[in-house]
């Protein structure tokens, strides 16, 4: 990874910090228990667009670590992670289609890090009652989704001319 890449990719760490951060001091009341905006995902996403799916992993684990240590628990963490790894597997093999533009893969982003956090809740809990949440959590992580996707193909369309290859 050259110096200019490692500096972007801190760049957007440090980014999706902040995001973290203000999301975690402004909770939106949501009907959906635990559900936030993903405000950190839009620099996951625009990663993985300006590089790959392992600048993205990185820059994910890190801010997934760094946000869990600093604003939340061993359990967000987990939660987190999860969702994170879920979410940026299938955006990783749907962008390399081609089939759907950075809207289209942020919305299933969306979608998937809920399943992925759902399911580690199944497994906490031991129970798969909870799955009925899925219903709300897909509408939830694909509006959500929408809207990081929206926001982030404009930050993309200016970053893309300036950001070290």
């Amino acid at each position: 990874m050259t110096s200019g890449k490692i500096a972007t990719c801190a760049l957007l760490t440090t980014v999706a910090m902040v995001l973290s951060y203000v999301e975690a001091m402004m909770p939106i009341p949501f009907p959906v228990p635990g559900m936030k905006l993903g405000l950190a995902n839009l620099a996951i996403i625009l990663v993985l667009y300006l590089y790959s799916w392992r600048e993205a992993l990185l820059v994910s684990v890190v801010r997934i670590l760094l946000s869990g240590f600093l604003f939340g628990n061993v359990m967000s963490i987990a939660f987190s992670l999860a969702g994170g790894f879920l979410s940026l597997l299938l955006m990783a093999l749907i962008k390399k289609t081609k089939w759907l533009p950075m809207m289209g893969i942020s919305m299933i982003g969306g979608v998937t890090h809920n399943l992925g956090q759902l399911i580690v809740a199944m497994i906490v809990l031991q129970t798969t009652k909870i799955g009925y949440y899925f219903a709300a959590l897909m509408v939830t992580g694909a509006i959500t989704g929408l809207l990081i996707g929206l926001l982030g193909s404009a930050i993309y369309e200016r970053l893309k001319k300036v950001a070290v290859k």
